[in-house]
C-alpha cells in the first residue's frame, strides 16, 4: 500500500487542519531512551510552524512509562502527561483495560486519508472500531548490526552467514580471533526478544494473527527456541540486559547485536567514536533459503483524555509522525524507522551512512519490511511474555527435555491465565 503524491498531500493538509487552532500552550511527552531523544529532535521543526507551543519531552525509561501510564489510567488519568509513547505490542493492554484513558484521535484530525498513509500491520493494534487510540510511529525491521573489524580479524564474511548454524560457526571464529569479545548478547534474564525475533521470522508468535488463540507451541516457535538454545550452548550468545549491551558496545567487547532497525540510533549515539567500524546484514534463518525478516518493537503516540491542551498535543503528534519532515528528522538523527510510507521514499533513505562505513543501511533494513509477518500483541502480551521468559530460562538451563515440551508448558500456562484456547 502506497499513497500517491496527491493523496499524501491531501492527507497532510487534512491532518494539519486538526491542529490549526493550537497556537499556544505547553505540552509534556513521556518517552524513553533514543525514542525520547528523537522526539526532542523534532521540536525545532514543529516550533517553526507553532512557535508558541512549548514541548517538554521527559525520558522516564521504558518500564517507567508503562508502569506510570498503567497506574495513571487506573487512577482516572491522574498525573498523566499530554502525550505518551506506547509500544505496539503492549497497546491493547491499555485499550482493553482503560478505553477512556486516551483521546480518540479521529476527533482531533486523524482522518482516514491520513491513516491510510501507514501500513495496516502498524494500525491493527492501535484502532478499535471507529476509535483511533494512537498514531503509528516507528517500526522495527530486524537487522544484525556487526563490527566489521572483529569479523575481518576472523576471516568471516557476513554474506556467508545465512543460517543460525552459520552464525554459531562464525561466532566461534570471531571469539577466537578477538580475545575478550563475545559474538552476541541476549537478555535471557529479563526478556524474550531473541525468541520473539526468531519466532516472528518463522511466522510464529505468542498468539495467532487474529488474537483469538495461543500459537506459542507451534512449529515455528519451537524452531526459534531451539536455535536460541543452540547459540547459548555454543557460548556465542551470552546474557546481557539493555544497559549491559550498551556497555559492551562502548567497551568494544561485543561483535554483533540483533535488534529492530531503531537500534541503529542506540549504537551510533552511544559510541560515536566507532564511526566506520560497524555494518549491517540481514538476520540469518533456521534453514537454508528460509525467511530472513522479522519485526521487533515499534511504537505509537497517544494523547491522554486528561490533557488540557489536546489541540496542541495533536499538532505536535501530527507534525512528528504525519509528515516526512518529522519522520525523516528522527531517522536521520537517531535511527527511528518511519512507519509513514511516504517518508520511506525520502532521498535520505538511499544515502550511504558515514557511521556505517558508507553503507546505505536503510535500503538494506527497510528492504525487509514487505517480508515481515505481522505479529499480534493482544491485551495478554504481558502475561505471555512473563510466562515465556521464565520457560525460556528454564529450558536453556536444561529444565525441559526439548523445546516442544517447554513451549507446550508455556502454552498451557498462558491458556490458564488468559482463558484462550491453544491453536491446533
Amino acid at each position: 500500500m502506497r499513497l500517491t503524491t496527491g493523496c499524501a498531500s491531501l492527507a497532510l493538509v487534512l491532518g494539519m487542519t486538526g491542529g490549526a487552532l493550537a497556537q499556544s500552550g505547553e505540552i509534556t511527552v513521556w518517552s524513553w531512551d533514543v525514542a525520547a531523544s528523537s522526539l526532542q529532535s523534532t521540536i525545532e521543526g514543529f516550533n517553526a510552524q507553532y512557535p508558541d507551543v512549548t514541548v517538554t519531552v521527559e525520558d522516564l525509561g521504558n518500564q517507567q512509562v508503562f508502569d506510570r501510564t498503567l497506574a495513571g489510567c487506573a487512577a482516572g488519568g491522574s498525573g498523566l502527561p499530554d502525550v505518551i509513547s506506547i509500544e505496539n505490542g503492549e497497546a491493547e493492554i491499555f485499550w482493553n483495560q482503560f478505553p477512556d484513558c486516551f483521546a480518540n484521535l479521529r476527533d482531533l484530525g486523524y482522518t482516514e486519508e491520513l491513516a491510510v498513509g501507514f501500513p495496516d500491520f502498524k494500525r491493527t493494534e492501535l484502532e478499535v472500531g471507529d476509535v483511533a487510540y494512537a498514531m503509528p510511529w516507528d517500526s522495527g525491521p530486524v537487522a544484525m548490526f556487526y563490527r566489521r573489524d572483529f569479523y575481518e580479524n576472523a576471516g568471516v564474511d557476513p554474506a556467508s552467514i545465512t543460517t543460525w548454524a552459520d552464525f554459531i560457526e562464525a561466532g566461534q571464529a570471531v571469539a577466537e580471533a578477538n580475545p575478550g569479545v563475545v559474538m552476541a548478547q541476549a537478555d535471557f534474564n529479563g526478556d524474550t526478544e531473541w525468541f520473539r525475533m526468531l519466532a516472528n521470522e518463522q511466522g510464529c508468535g505468542f498468539f495467532t494473527g487474529d488474537g483469538t488463540s495461543i500459537a506459542v507451541s507451534q512449529s515455528g516457535c519451537v524452531a526459534a527456541l531451539e536455535a536460541v538454545k543452540d547459540m547459548a550452548d555454543a557460548g556465542i550468545l551470552v546474557a546481557g540486559n539493555w544497559d549491559e549491551r550498551i556497555q559492551a558496545i562502548r567497551a568494544e567487547t561485543v561483535a554483533s547485536q540483533l535488534f529492530g532497525g531503531w537500534y541503529e540510533g542506540t549504537i551510533r549515539s552511544n559510541a560515536p567514536e566507532q564511526e566506520g567500524l560497524w555494518g549491517v546484514y540481514e538476520m540469518p534463518s533456521v534453514t537454508e533459503d528460509g525467511p530472513r525478516a522479522a519485526n521487533l518493537g515499534g511504537s505509537a503516540l497517544a494523547i491522554t483524555n486528561t490533557s488540557d491542551n489536546k489541540e496542541a498535543a495533536w499538532a505536535y503528534v501530527n507534525y512528528t509522525l504525519g509528515t516526512n519532515e518529522g519522520q525523516v528528522t528522527m531517522l536521520r538523527e537517531f535511527g527511528l524507522v518511519p512507519s509513514l510510507l511516504s517518508a520511506l521514499e525520502d532521498p535520505y533513505v538511499e544515502e550511504g551512512q558515514p557511521f556505517w562505513g558508507d553503507q546505505a543501511i536503510w535500503v538494506d533494513i527497510l528492504g525487509t519490511l514487505d517480508r515481515v509477518v505481522p505479529s499480534r500483541g493482544t491485551p495478554f502480551f504481558g502475561d505471555a511474555q512473563a510466562i515465556v521468559q521464565a520457560v525460556q530460562t528454564q529450558y536453556i538451563n536444561g529444565g525441559y527435555e526439548n523445546a516442544q515440551a517447554a513451549l507446550d508448558d508455556a502454552a498451557n500456562q498462558i491458556a490458564l491465565v488468559t482463558g484462550l484456547p491453544i491453536a491446533e
